[in-house]
């Protein structure tokens, strides 16, 4: 499929509006797949080599699909601060959200050395196995390497491509691209803040949040609501109501993700359940297991779950032993930290729905924001943003 041509794309007819969460996501998708089809033309243009090895496998792993709810989310902006009409530059910066999203994960797994995502394997493996079918020349972890960076690149190039151009065609451009820009630079640091607490050995509580709120919750939630509002010039009360819910919701989809990267099933989440905790990840529920643990003053816990002592020889390229990772995860359930996070996250997601109440009188908007935050948290939730 890589070496194939892409064959011309119909433009993406834009939507009566009001649509609904689900009808924007599925126009999301067919704008979005007439961009990959354009990128990948043009990228053939460019060197065929190129477009086969990287330009195919960026559109191929974005294809592949993901929750979409940054799409969803940026709808909830848009028609909490009034959106209504043609839809066309809410579809574009959704699918300019897709792309960046594809960035993140990719570079993501070659940072974490995770082999999974979306249930296949990760762009970075997917390359080692191209080189040692191709019997290349050199290591096939440094080469693959080399080029999943730069396919995450091109991702990030081609979202930036498609919201300048949005940008440039809005009366709210400018608004559109500050949010835009602020939002690339956050993900970044919180990239950065990530690595630097594993290398560090950090455990406190603040700085596990922290990272959180860089690394996810700013550029899975709140930028998403705003960059929607920003489409239609939203006022400043209704920007501050959907940054406070989005702030929240992020967070509780994060300590989620948090779980689910401990204990999920890797055939229901497409990635491994065990690369949080064998990389000593600095995740929410870590540091709170270790802050309880030390204060029961349960040293065998403090132990398990505390940075090793360097040089150690259970962290070596692949991170902790198995044995070290199930202790670890005895530790998390005796502490009670995994109760402590699935309390925060109905706390976050409530908060989060009666933050969105403030931004649109809408009931329709409402709801469609509470079940999203709901798939995101994984929290039932009532009308009132109550949990249930």
């Amino acid at each position: 499929m890589l070496g194939l041509r892409p064959t011309a794309a119909e433009p993406v007819v834009p939507v009566d509006s009001p649509l609904t969460a689900l009808e924007a996501v599925r126009a999301v998708e067919a704008e979005l797949g007439h961009v990959l089809d354009t990128k990948l033309r043009r990228a053939f243009d460019v060197d065929q080599v190129f477009a086969q090895d990287v330009a195919g496998r960026v559109t191929t792993f974005v294809r592949r699909g993901g929750k979409r709810l940054r799409s969803a989310f940026a709808w909830c902006g848009w028609r909490a601060a009034g959106g209504s009409g043609d839809p066309t530059a809410l579809l574009r910066t959704a699918a300019a959200l897709e792309l960046v999203q594809a960035c993140a994960l990719i570079h993501d797994d070659v940072m974490d050395g995770s082999p999974l995502r979306r249930g296949a394997p990760a762009v970075h493996v997917e390359l080692a196995q191209m080189h040692r079918a191709a019997r290349m020349t050199g290591s096939p972890e440094v080469f693959s390497t080399s080029a999943a960076i730069l396919a995450g690149d091109l991702a990030l190039v081609w979202a930036d491509d498609v919201l300048t151009e949005t940008a440039l065609g809005s009366p709210h451009g400018t608004r559109l691209f500050h949010e835009w820009r602020a939002m690339r630079t956050e993900m970044v640091a919180g990239q950065y803040r990530d690595i630097h607490a594993q290398a560090a050995g950090s455990s406190g509580v603040d700085e596990a949040v922290s990272i959180a709120t860089l690394k996810s919750a700013l550029y899975t939630v709140e930028r998403p609501l705003a960059l929607g509002a920003a489409l239609t010039g939203g006022d400043d009360h209704t920007l501050n109501a959907l940054r406070s819910a989005g702030r929240c919701a992020g967070l509780a989809f994060q300590l989620r993700d948090d779980l689910l990267g401990t204990y999920g099933n890797p055939k229901t989440t497409g990635k491994p359940a065990d690369d949080d905790l064998r990389t000593r990840k600095l995740t929410y529920l870590l540091a709170v297991g270790l802050w309880l643990a030390d204060a029961a003053g349960d040293e065998e816990a403090v132990d398990a779950l505390g940075p090793s002592p360097s040089p150690s020889p259970d962290v070596g390229v692949g991170g902790r032993p198995d044995e070290a990772v199930s202790r670890m995860r005895a530790a998390l359930e005796r502490t009670g930290a995994r109760g402590v996070v699935e309390s925060k996250i109905s706390e976050l997601a409530a908060t989060s729905v009666r933050h969105f109440a403030g931004a649109t009188p809408d009931p329709v908007v409402r709801r469609e924001f509470t079940t999203l935050v709901e798939r995101a948290s994984g929290v039932a939730l009532g009308h009132t943003g109550e949990a249930a």
